[in-house]
């Protein structure tokens, strides 16, 4: 048996482009190579976007990539180039906006046809190896489409130009204009026209968490006291929550559920969801002071902790919704797996807790048959059960928990999903948001400290010489001779800075340590001068010194992340605030200028952006507070003030035992506010 030779992927350090490195396919990563030699071949390119978690890029991979045909056919009419869309989002998302105008969809993996100079004229998703229901298929696609480069280059070139002029078209500035709190309504309409009064979340199959839509109705339930707004959110987070879109063994959320029911889910997990997720549901717990939600929030934390955490201190970036080729088998039990694991007593619970069925309520995805196997789910709250059941509360928690640690113990020893270790500055930068929060909310430090180390491990690791930030940090690993170096690269882009930032700024109000908003001003310095479109407001996804793309995106809408628009439309009114700079919120202004057209036509699909306007609008707080750090008083009164829903607020502290204190320096009107009668001391700005 012949050994498999290596392509170029195996010396890059994406798992996702490693993943391909034995492919027959003569890949090529992104770079001057692969343009030079399409154009001094006349080639037209072959990129394919996708990442390392992603169920239908496996499938495409094992199907057609690996198949020596398949790329036999490729190798002849292209230049093959593979990109990781989480290690180049610049790339993937002028690509993905090209799928979707060329196609009316998008997805990935991204299969795209580009002219030697990158200009693209076919898209496509997932595309299968033989031809079937009317589909072309990769072979007849590769044997068409060169046939037409040798016929009709000329008009695809053509075809290309126009679709490139188009996007450039979409990227173009809007007149400014101006929003205002009428904005806020209209988004809020569409949500309660989209609602899923059955079943929480807005719209059909498949349903997506989108935890910036429930947080931007906690703050609309908040500004105008609208019970249905609060409504939507508790009804979704408990419908989330109870579904199998959950992880009731392992925790943490997988990635959307392809049913209205959130039961069925698609199983990989991203970092992202669970930053974003632990946020929703921390902020639903601070609104309500239901335990339900705070429950929820530190079991994302325990399983992010647990199971996506490096030792130096990052977190990882995803799982795969595959093991032993097949998606979710990790995440699945039969009834006998259950019998064999519990004791009688125990199993007759979980059966009926976890609603298992003896036949399975997992379909076999290409008949539609049960497979005996089931997705565990809940159907009732925790109250509802305690009255179904009649057992009290802390009973029945400790009879779950057995349940759920037994299960867990036994599931850990199956072949596990491929897990994405990579380090993203911007998924990282949301997670460290999300702990520095909950580190607030439920008074744990552990949370802080998990913050800070990942916050020390981005500062010392991801970063040039010159100071600015590197987006990806991938370890030292091998594998089967896979060699991945230990370093990080890529230049960083908006959502790099403006989701860090973010962290810092909710890290330092967790712990009031001044280094973590000094080190959040000087990023935001530098976001500033290399990201910001001095004539139009706002600022680019990408950086002044950054590679030349087909345009320079500029993006507002909030999709499954928020935008680096809205996320640093926030960060500056904040910055504003804490250090009294007017210039940092005029900022803020420009950028909801720059953005209102596109913001006005799609308002629910701005909703970050509308919580850095609800913000704006006011009515918001400034608080200083004053005291000796560690004293009963000061704790008592940071408890008092963490504990509930004040989203629209800034906290400054100013130890009272320091004549200058570091404070002072970024906040100089902190300085002469002093403790009453050496009594922990609240200054409240309206």
């Amino acid at each position: 048996m012949n050994e498999k030779r290596p392509n170029r992927l195996i010396h890059e350090q994406s798992p996702y482009l490693l993943q391909h490195a034995y492919n027959p396919v003569d890949w090529y990563p992104w770079g001057p190579e692969a343009f030079e030699k399409a154009q001094r071949e006349n080639k037209p390119i072959f990129l394919s976007i996708g990442y390392s978690t992603c169920h239908w890029c496996h499938v495409m991979e094992r199907e057609s990539f690996r198949d020596p045909e398949v790329a036999k056919r490729l190798n002849e009419t292209f230049v093959c180039i593979k990109v990781d869309r989480e290690e180049r989002p610049d790339v993937d998302d002028i690509y993905m906006a090209a799928c979707q105008l060329m196609t009316g969809h998008g997805g990935w993996p991204l299969t795209i046809i580009t002219t030697p100079d990158k200009k693209p004229f076919f898209a496509a998703t997932y595309i299968p190896k033989e031809s079937r229901f009317g589909r072309l298929g990769l072979l007849d696609l590769a044997l068409r489409l060169r046939e037409l480069w040798a016929s009709q280059s000329d008009r695809l070139k053509e075809s290309a130009e126009e679709v490139t002029a188009l996007l450039a078209w979409i990227s173009r500035a809007l007149p400014a204009g101006e929003l205002s709190e009428s904005v806020l309504r209209m988004a809020y309409e569409e949500f309660s026209q989209s609602f899923d009064e059955e079943h929480g979340g807005f719209g059909t199959a498949p349903k997506f968490p989108t935890p910036h839509n429930l947080t931007f109705l906690l703050r609309y339930w908040k500004r105008l006291g609208d019970d249905r707004a609060l409504t939507m959110v508790e009804k979704t987070l408990q419908a989330m929550r109870l579904g199998g879109i959950y992880d009731h063994i392992g925790f943490g959320f997988h990635r959307y559920s392809t049913d209205e029911e959130w039961l069925r889910p698609h199983f990989e997990k991203m970092l992202y969801d669970q930053a974003l997720l632990a946020l929703a549901y921390t902020e639903a717990y601070q609104a309500t002071g239901k335990i339900e939600y705070e429950r929820t929030a530190r079991e994302i934390f325990t399983y992010v902790l647990r199971d996506m955490t490096a030792p130096e201190g990052g977190f990882y970036s995803a799982l795969d919704a595959d093991s032993e080729g097949e998606e979710g088998r990790f995440y699945l039990w039969t009834e006998e797996e259950i019998r064999q694991i519990l004791s009688p007593k125990e199993v007759e619970f979980c059966l009926k807790l976890f609603n298992v069925e003896k036949e399975g309520n997992f379909l076999e995805e290409a008949t539609g048959r049960k497979t005996g196997r089931n997705i565990l789910h809940l159907k009732e709250t925790s109250a509802e059960l305690t009255r179904r059941l009649q057992l009290p509360q802390e009973e029945l928690q400790t009879r779950l928990e057995r349940v759920r640690a037994k299960l867990f113990q036994a599931r850990e020893r199956r072949v596990h999903p491929h897990k994405d270790d990579k380090i993203l500055a911007d998924w990282n930068g949301l997670m460290i948001a999300a702990l520095a929060k909950g580190a607030q909310a439920f008074d744990e430090p552990e949370y802080a400290k998990a913050a800070e180390q990942a916050v020390e491990f981005i500062l010392t690791r991801m970063r040039d010489p010159q100071g600015h930030l590197l987006h990806r940090y991938s370890f030292a690993v091998s594998r089967k001779a896979r060699k991945r170096d230990g370093a990080a690269a890529v230049p960083a882009f908006l959502d790099d800075y403006a989701f860090l930032i973010w962290g810092l700024l909710e890290l330092y109000e967790a712990t009031f340590q001044v280094r973590y908003l000094q080190k959040a001003l000087e990023l935001n310095h530098l976001l500033l001068m290399h990201f910001w479109d001095e004539k139009h407001g706002g600022f680019f996804f990408t950086a002044d010194h950054a590679e030349d793309l087909l345009v320079r995106s500029k993006v507002s809408y909030d999709g499954a992340v928020p935008s680096g628009n809205s996320v640093a439309m926030a960060n500056l009114l904040r910055l504003g605030r804490l250090t009294a700079n007017p210039a940092l919120e005029e900022k803020a202004a420009q950028i909801g200028r720059a953005f209102a057209p596109r913001v006005s036509q799609l308002p629910a699909a701005h909703t970050q952006l509308l919580q850095a306007l609800d913000f704006a609008l006011g009515p918001s707080y400034e608080v200083i507070i004053v005291g000796r750090s560690q004293a009963h008083d000061t704790q008592e009164m940071l408890r008092a003030l963490r504990r509930v829903f004040v989203p629209n607020k800034i906290v400054l502290f100013r130890p009272s035992s320091e004549k200058n204190p570091e404070i002072a320096r970024w906040a100089p009107f902190t300085q002469a506010m002093a403790s009453i009668d050496g009594k922990a001391t609240a200054y409240v700005c309206r």
